[in-house]
């Protein structure tokens, strides 16, 4: 497989006081790992085209894509440009090896799928779904491609375990599927539909308890039913405008005339935390870090929502805050009514996994450097970056420890559009 000096990184790992003899292992434990997904592609030159090129997404070339790797393997650059690009080899049946090795690996039955779109900036107009939309990556709209990712957390660590990527209505024209060899049986489907899909496919491979995500996950309520219907139990974040009433709340007083009491008003959730008594919040350790506990205050109760004039249904709102003397909060809603609030926040606090994860796939495995522009190049691109990034994982829980769950310490949840 052309492999020259071991100069394939560790990312996050304190590479100090660790032997070379240590990190010898890592190039034959490519090749091992290679062979697992080998028998996953058609024909053998496709294994080795996927076994070079992800050799070069753990490189430390300045650009991980086609052409620079084929060249630093002392290949033409157009067989692999189309084994990338427009191969026809099975995203799906490597996707199930993958789901396999993370089951071996992390399987725990206390697990947390995590969803979350990651966008990928874009001159010009002719990559797949490329449009003027909210890029994440630079705060702003921007030209970009969404994904749609799916994440799990399991026994000390976290991987990435699928995507698909948001295809916006003006690219289901004719001309422009054409244009990008999207499939026929592809059409459009909102975030969150594309969400169902994938914990559809991936959730009954992966043991687990709680599907999470952010608030763009959280906030349609028939989101959260889809859910419900689907038996998941879930825990995803809201914004701080959510309206809610509070169904725990103590009565109002005065009386109405008929002698029963009125209504609870809906308010929003960040005007219900803020009026909460200091005897409502209980503090609770995340996890132990380099710096110290990790801990949070958190509150809960029972409520309705409402949104777009329409009441939902009967949800548990759990709130947590940091504990500076002016606090950051964050809001999540929930199906669990017995879960206690200890595992609520075990569960919300999950979501930084897939945010992990992300750094890692972008600094150290290529998931954002590509140049390909249809669909099915799109797609094969980050199934094998999804796999260089298992590698590495793999490789860091071997160097660090089976319990080298976390990529680097947490100094909070970094979680979406917080309130100060």
């Amino acid at each position: 497989m052309g492999f020259a000096a071991p100069r394939y990184s560790l990312p996050e790992i304190d590479l100090a006081g660790i032997s070379r003899k240590q990190l010898e292992p890592c190039l034959a434990n490519l090749k091992k790992f290679l062979r697992r997904y080998a028998d996953r592609f058609y024909r053998i030159e496709q294994s080795g085209h996927a076994a070079t090129y992800i050799e070069g997404l753990l490189s430390d070339l300045s650009r991980k894509t086609c052409e620079p790797i084929a060249i630093d393997h002392g290949q033409h650059r157009k067989p692999l440009q189309h084994f990338v690009g427009a191969g026809l080899w099975d995203d799906e049946k490597v996707l199930a090896e993958l789901h396999a090795h993370v089951r071996e690996e992390l399987g725990d039955p206390r697990g947390v799928l995590i969803l979350d779109p990651s966008s990928f900036p874009k001159k010009g107009h002719s990559s797949v779904g490329v449009k003027r939309q909210w890029c994440g990556r630079l705060g702003t709209t921007a030209n970009c491609q969404v994904g749609v990712y799916l994440g799990y957390a399991g026994h000390g660590g976290a991987a990435l375990v699928d995507r698909r990527l948001y295809l916006p209505k003006e690219w289901c024209h004719a001309s422009r599927r054409a244009e990008a060899h999207i499939p026929d049986d592809v059409h459009f489907q909102t975030r969150q539909e594309i969400a169902l899909d994938l914990l559809k496919k991936a959730g009954p491979r992966l043991a687990h308890v709680w599907v999470t995500g952010d608030e763009e996950f959280g906030r349609p309520t028939w989101f959260r039913r889809a859910l419900s219907d689907l038996g998941e139990r879930f825990v995803l974040e809201v914004p701080s405008n959510t309206m809610i009433r509070d169904l725990e709340a103590a009565p109002l007083e005065p009386r109405l005339p008929n002698g029963n009491s009125p209504v609870t008003p809906f308010a929003r959730v960040s005007t219900w935390a803020k009026k909460l008594p200091a005897s409502a919040w209980t503090r609770i350790k995340v996890r132990d870090t380099e710096k110290g506990p990790l801990e949070f205050e958190a509150a809960r109760t029972t409520v309705w929502t409402k949104e777009d004039q329409r009441v939902g249904p009967t949800e548990i709102l759990m709130v947590m805050r940091s504990l500076e003397k002016e606090p950051t909060y964050w809001f999540f809603l929930s199906n669990a009514p017995l879960a206690s609030l200890e595992e609520l926040v075990r569960a919300a606090s999950e979501r930084q996994r897939i945010e992990e994860c992300f750094e890692r796939a972008k600094g150290e495995a290529g998931l954002a450097q590509y140049e390909v522009r249809s669909w099915i190049g799109w797609h094969h691109h980050m199934t094998l970056s999804m796999l260089a990034t298992w590698f590495l994982t793999l490789e860091a829980r071997r160097v660090g420890g089976k319990n080298a769950g976390s990529f680097g310490p947490a100094d909070g949840l970094g979680l979406s559009h917080a309130v100060a």
